[in-house]
């Protein structure tokens, strides 16, 4: 009988990307219980920051701070979560334009079903510990 040979072999990636300077920034600033946003050479302020303007695809370098407020813009409830998602109960995906920003970011909403809502104000809740990852936002929450 012939021996047949074999190896593990596993597939992944064994390296770490470097976010950059404008990812770098928005890493930080969530980090920091902040956002910020880029401004674009028609004066729009894109959340989350790109590093090239959609439109003339020049190099972007002005950050801006932008309110942790909004509202949502758009939304899809999520009746049964799936593992890894944000939550383990019924909640809403929400597309929320930060006060200050011309764009609507795409984040986890925590409110009962009945109140979800395009044009509801939202406020962001940070995680206790945080680390520089998109994780560092929980959620947005209604405004009191």
């Amino acid at each position: 009988m012939t021996e047949v040979l074999n190896a593990p072999h596993a597939i992944e990636y064994t390296y770490t990307r470097s976010t950059g300077p404008i990812i770098g920034a928005f890493l930080t600033a969530l980090r920091d219980k902040r956002f910020v946003g880029i401004r674009t050479s028609d004066g729009r302020v894109l959340v989350p920051p790109v590093e090239y303007d959609p439109v003339t695809s020049e190099d972007l370098t002005e950050l801006v701070d932008v309110a942790d407020t909004g509202v949502v813009t758009t939304w899809s409830w999520n009746d049964h979560p799936l593992v890894g998602q944000p939550f383990d109960h019924p909640f809403a995906w929400a597309l929320v334009q930060l006060d200050g920003a011309d764009t609507s970011m795409l984040a986890a909403l925590d409110v009962p079903r009945d109140d979800v809502r395009t044009g509801l104000r939202v406020k962001a809740k940070w995680a206790d510990e945080r680390v520089g990852s998109i994780r560092d936002l929980v959620c947005f929450e209604v405004t009191s």
